[in-house]
C-alpha cells in the first residue's frame, strides 16, 4: 500500500466528530497525517493546527469543513499543491472542485472512513 501524507482539514479533537475518527484510522494504516482545525488540540498524539501553516508533501487533502466557510482557503488549499482532495459528506462544493480540476487536482466527492474500509484509499 502507498502511504499518502494527509492534510484533515476541519479537524476536530471530540472523538465524536468523523474527522477525529478519520485522523486515527489514516495513522492505524500507516498514513502521514497533519490535522488544521478551528481550535488547537490533539488526536492521539497528532496535534491540531491551526490557520494556515506552511505544509510541504500533502498527497490527500481531505475535507471536514461546511462549503460557506471554505472560500476563504481556496488558495490556500491550492498553493498546497495536493495531487488529490476528498469532499466528504457535506462538504461538497462545486465551485472548489472545478478550480481544482482546472489545476490538475484530482477531486473525489467520497467518505474517506470507507474509502480506508474497503482499501480503496
Amino acid at each position: 500500500m502507498e502511504h499518502k501524507k494527509t492534510l484533515v482539514l476541519g479537524a476536530s479533537p471530540n472523538p465524536a466528530r468523523t474527522s477525529w475518527s478519520a485522523v486515527w484510522q489514516l495513522r492505524q494504516r500507516g498514513h502521514e497525517v497533519v490535522a488544521i482545525g478551528s481550535r488547537e488540540g490533539y488526536i492521539e498524539e497528532v496535534p491540531i493546527l491551526t490557520g494556515q501553516p506552511s505544509l510541504e508533501g500533502i498527497h490527500t487533502i481531505t475535507l471536514y469543513l461546511n462549503p460557506a466557510l471554505q472560500p476563504p482557503l481556496y488558495d490556500y488549499i491550492l498553493s498546497l499543491n495536493p495531487q488529490r482532495i476528498i469532499f466528504n459528506p457535506g462538504t461538497e462544493n462545486p465551485e472548489l472542485m472545478r478550480i481544482a480540476r482546472e489545476q490538475g487536482i484530482y477531486t473525489e466527492t467520497a467518505c474517506t472512513l470507507v474509502m480506508l474500509s474497503l482499501g480503496m484509499y
